[in-house]
């Protein structure tokens, strides 16, 4: 079969005849068809490719896009689900023609159950949102990241995004108590109903986590929460080599109740300090760790010194500083966060990888060897969650180097970091999801017979590939 994804196949007039039938269908439907409006839907942050999508439409309710899916089926165009289209992988792309489908006026919180502690959302709503609507009622929704302010909630569940404080709560899997999905016929499936125990067959929520938008499209869901942390300590640590980290993350880890441990480079910090951080520690040091920890009291606070001053001792850690107020704890927290956002304008081709953290020294060396030969003449700013084994790479393209020479280094450089991988038995992707930037390394982390039960399960939730085709696999028409 053929889809409006596959451009080739297609004249204008029909497509605006498509068009003008969704209208027909949905006279109310908010759709976008500005050249503006199109670039800016029809990207995410990779920026890669050039956005080409048919129109854009924001369903504000559920049965909306249920028509969209059904209406799309008919009509045999494709349709890219939108998020906050912050990922990192090509995963809300949409360059070939396809509808794109935002979920951004679908942003209520829906319902607060304080017997269950759930928190039932539409799934456009942003991670942020959630955070305070949680704290209103003086519980946590534990997931977070820097993207905070503009990821979505629908975009998380779709991923399967970790973030900063994986090591004390893990994953969004973990924070998923039920699902509303529309599959890609166009039924709605209401997945667990938030129920603890649930033992009566497949569970298809979990099924519907990671699967960026390929099998349905997430409408809503019911959130878990927890109590709020208690009061925490943040401190940034200066190490003097690599050798250094695993000591240091072993010793705090026994010692301290971990909320995060995140590490840096020193190329890291040039950049977010010249995007406006504050320097906190005098002196050039090659590696740093923030770390966050539950202090509630004296005696926990004396423990985290002593901590560090054996560090010290060991030659594991050269200087540090523990913050002394909320303000000063936000600043040490932006030297890890505003990372990214100080790396945005240069566009860099980013890895996303993952091993077990027992396999994160032996890793670290060989991808730190491999990066040095494979690119001897461009930057390379690494950081990364020590604390669950995901790292975070970003290659900066020099000026002299022409953009398609520079993504042809990089994806030969990727596949032999995705061949490391798989020696040390991790991820291509750690949390960003597959998309179009990794899916020709795949197979490094899933065998044959994994992926070939993927395109049969996809085929299942999906009978006709309308939904995000070309995402996670190469589609029919490529």
């Amino acid at each position: 079969m053929w889809l409006a994804g596959c451009e080739d196949f297609l004249e204008p007039i029909m497509l605006d005849a498509r068009v003008a039938e969704l209208t027909r269908c949905l006279p109310d439907l908010r759709l976008l068809t500005a050249s503006g409006d199109l670039e800016h839907y029809g990207r995410d942050w990779t920026r890669r490719w050039t956005p080409a999508p048919l129109a854009i439409a924001l369903p504000a309710s559920v049965e909306e896009v249920q028509v969209i899916v059904r209406w799309a089926n008919q009509q045999r165009v494709a349709i890219v689900p939108s998020g906050g289209r912050t990922g990192l992988s090509g995963g809300a792309v949409a360059a070939n023609g396809e509808l794109v489908l935002s979920l951004e006026r679908m942003n209520r919180v829906l319902d607060f159950n304080a017997v269950d502690r759930t928190l039932s959302v539409q799934s456009g709503i942003i991670l942020q949102a959630v955070h305070e609507a949680a704290r209103g009622h003086g519980l946590l929704y534990p997931v977070d990241f820097a993207a905070r302010g503009s990821c979505s909630i629908g975009g998380n569940i779709a991923t399967n995004a970790g973030g900063i404080r994986v090591i004390r709560y893990g994953n969004t899997r973990e924070w998923i108590a039920g699902l509303k999905v529309v599959t890609g016929n166009g039924e709605l499936l209401e997945l667990n109903r938030a129920l603890i125990k649930n033992s009566s067959g497949y569970d298809f929520r979990q099924l519907m986590i990671g699967s960026e938008g390929t099998l349905g499209i997430v409408v809503e869901a019911t959130l878990e929460l927890t109590d709020l942390p208690p009061p925490s300590q943040v401190m940034l640590l200066a190490l003097p080599d690599m050798d250094a980290l695993m000591q240091v993350f072993a010793l705090f880890r026994a010692r301290l109740t971990l909320q995060a441990f995140e590490l840096f480079t020193d190329h890291a910090l040039k950049h977010v300090l010249a995007h406006g951080a504050q320097r906190a520690i005098d002196g050039d040091y090659p590696y740093y760790v923030v770390t966050e920890f539950d202090a509630a009291d004296e005696r926990a606070q004396d423990v985290a010194l002593a901590a560090f001053e054996h560090a010290l001792e060991q030659g594991w850690v050269t200087d540090g500083v523990i913050a002394q107020s909320d303000a000063q704890a936000a600043a040490l927290w932006r030297l890890r966060e505003g990372i990214t956002e100080s790396l945005a304008p240069r566009r860099p081709y980013k890895n996303d990888v993952s091993v077990r953290i027992s396999a994160v020294p032996a890793f670290l060396h060989e991808m730190q060897a491999l990066l040095t030969r494979e690119y001897p003449h461009i930057e390379v700013v690494w950081f990364g969650h020590i604390g669950d084994g995901n790292l975070h790479i970003n290659v900066l393209r020099p000026d002299e180097l022409a953009e398609e020479a520079f993504i042809t280094q990089c994806e030969h450089v990727t596949k032999l970091l995705a061949a490391t991988l798989q020696r040390h038995g991790g991820s291509i992707s750690a949390e960003h999801g597959i998309g179009l930037v990794k899916r020709a390394y795949l197979e490094s982390t899933r065998s044959a017979a994994e992926i070939a039960l993927m395109h049969g399960v996809r085929k299942v939730f999906d009978p006709n590939g309308i939904l995000n085709p070309g995402k996670l696999f190469v589609s029919h028409c490529e």
